[in-house]
């Protein structure tokens, strides 16, 4: 089987193939379009931009608009579900989430979500828009959405309806409680093993969540955009810490569910003084972070030593995998 990597960059859509050595780039496409995220699975390749949507059936060497029913064009996160590839899931700025379930041919705005944004007036501090939501994790029926800056949302219908999680105020300007998630939230992943176990970075620092939402625990005290936890083993995270926005970024993990965390920066000369880890893509046994700088980086799970990957690409924002 072919190993497939689609990285989305401030011009295009680059497309490589595993080998040997390395990557070697097959096609790129959407040249011109600042392309924010990227989804694929066997059927198709969607690519976000601020300008809406792309579809490709073809591995990248074509692509499509498929915007039909967006409402803002303006993309930070895609998603497509995993139980089904016709399900596809699309985050904007301002913040609305939009769902697909014919393969992204059309797409239907989810309202409560804009009703959410103007009654707990939503923001950015580096825009004038409304928020943005820019992470998607999903487990079966349940979903989970982060919102800068409005907190974490959940669906239980598999993504076609979403409610503020009971820990979380959604209000970036009420007071935070103990329990509750901060509300600047970045990203979100489920662990396989249970829809409750959520971990959530946040502006405010790193939250885990076991009962799907409703209580925080906050387990790590920084600015943070992302983390990776191990699908076999959720205690062990590995996580891109920072001391504020871009500002020592370096790179830690926890064996023992966040009670303790150690260095994991190997090969990197840390703490990077302006720019920190923006996300991490699981590509087979290694690990890719996407920098906020726009590098990349990759490691064997196994050694956890850093290398730069790719270092002619532009900025790139988002890496996902294929395997065919």
């Amino acid at each position: 089987m072919d190993s497939m990597l689609f990285v989305a960059t401030a011009d295009g859509l680059w497309v490589y193939e595993r080998e040997t050595e390395g990557w070697n780039e097959v096609v790129r496409g959407l040249e011109g379009q600042d392309v924010t995220s990227i989804t694929a699975n066997e059927d198709a390749v969607l690519a976000g931009t601020r300008n809406g949507i792309f579809i490709s059936e073809d591995d990248g060497a074509s692509w499509q608009e498929a915007n039909e029913g967006l409402t803002e064009t303006h993309v930070r996160w895609l998603a497509t579900h995993l139980n089904d590839p016709w399900s596809a899931f699309a985050g904007t700025e301002p913040a609305t989430i939009h769902f697909s379930d014919d393969g992204a041919e059309t797409w239907q705005e989810c309202p409560e979500v804009a009703d959410l944004r103007g009654t707990n007036d939503w923001y950015l501090p580096y825009s004038p828009e409304a928020g943005c939501v820019r992470g998607f994790a999903f487990h079966g029926s349940r979903g989970y959405a982060a919102v800068e800056q409005g907190g974490l949302l959940r669906s239980d219908d598999g993504g076609r309806s979403w409610r503020l999680a009971e820990g979380t105020t959604g209000d970036p300007h009420a007071p935070n409680l103990d329990s509750n998630i901060h509300t600047d939230v970045h990203s979100v992943a489920v662990h396989p093993s249970s829809p409750d176990l959520v971990f959530a970075p946040t502006g405010g620092g790193f939250y885990i969540s076991e009962d799907g939402g409703d209580t925080w625990t906050h387990l790590y005290d920084c600015y943070c955009r992302a983390v990776w936890a191990d699908p076999d083993d959720p205690d062990h995270l590995i996580f891109g810490p920072a001391d504020g926005v871009d500002e020592n970024g370096r790179i830690e993990r926890t064996t023992d569910g966040g009670e303790t965390w150690e260095d994991a920066s190997e090969g990197l000369d840390v703490p990077w003084p302006d720019h920190m880890v923006e996300r991490f893509e699981q590509v087979g046994d290694n690990l890719i972070a996407v920098l906020s700088n726009g590098r990349l980086i990759a490691t064997s799970l196994e050694t956890l030593v850093w290398q730069p990957i790719l270092a002619d690409l532009p900025a790139a924002s988002a890496v996902v995998s294929l395997t065919r």
